[in-house]
């Protein structure tokens, strides 16, 4: 099995699951005592928002690439960044990596066109929805994509950061959450992509009508799948 290089602390709650579902596959795959063969280098996310909030997204690139080098120094085969939102400094982190690297969205198309959708609702934060560095590698597989607007962009923006970062998970968060996925569902949207890590900790499948795409089960599923290729 090739050893999976983890950059996760963004936040420590969605990276727990990482590594829950990454052994919880292995042991499928493979049964008996197998677990995982990984490296996490876990960043500080006080640190990291401090930067996105004040527009510094080099500096937060130069962490990531320095997480990604100490991974491969330390005999990572492949790298996963166990955030959605930081995709967002996907060049500046792979500068001077040898290894692969495994992006989240690509991933995340492969699902939505096995299950032949064309149009999804994309959940996230404020970085992922009103930004193109996610949405287009999905428009460039020819999905289309749905985004709610700027104010419950903010809303939903707010719970990722104040709440579920931090584990606190609301019965009124995943009503607000239920909601908004209703509007996206009536403007056409035949799925949703829970495209923030910490998103699948509030919303499930039993509480969407349509399908929904947690990007963490999908990310750590198919790297799981590399792994063992």
């Amino acid at each position: 099995m090739k050893r999976i290089g983890l950059i996760g602390g963004m936040s420590w709650e969605s990276s727990a699951e990482y590594y829950k579902i990454l052994n919880e596959e292995i042991k499928n795959a493979l049964g008996g005592l197998n677990s995982i063969e990984c490296i996490l280098w876990s960043v500080n996310f006080e640190e990291i928002e401090l930067y996105q909030r004040t527009n510094e997204w080099e500096k937060c690139g130069q962490i990531l690439n320095n997480a990604a080098k100490n991974l491969e120094k330390a005999g990572a085969d492949v790298i996963i960044l166990c955030t959605n939102t930081m995709h967002k400094v996907y060049d500046s982190l792979l500068q001077n990596i040898n290894i692969p690297f495994l992006h989240v969205a690509d991933m995340t198309a492969d699902e939505i066109i096995k299950e032949k959708l064309n149009i999804v609702g994309l959940l996230g934060t404020k970085y992922t929805m009103s930004e193109d560095f996610y949405k287009s590698k999905l428009v460039e597989r020819g999905i289309g994509v749905i985004v709610p607007d700027e104010k419950e962009q903010n809303i939903i923006n707010k719970i990722i950061y104040n709440e579920l970062c931090k584990g606190i998970i609301k019965e009124r968060s995943r009503k607000e959450y239920i909601r908004i996925i209703d509007k996206i569902i009536q403007s056409g949207g035949q799925g949703v992509v829970l495209g923030c890590t910490e998103i699948g900790l509030l919303i499930k499948q039993k509480d969407i009508p349509v399908k929904i795409f947690d990007t963490t089960i999908i990310h750590a599923k198919k790297t799981v799948e590399f792994a063992l290729k």
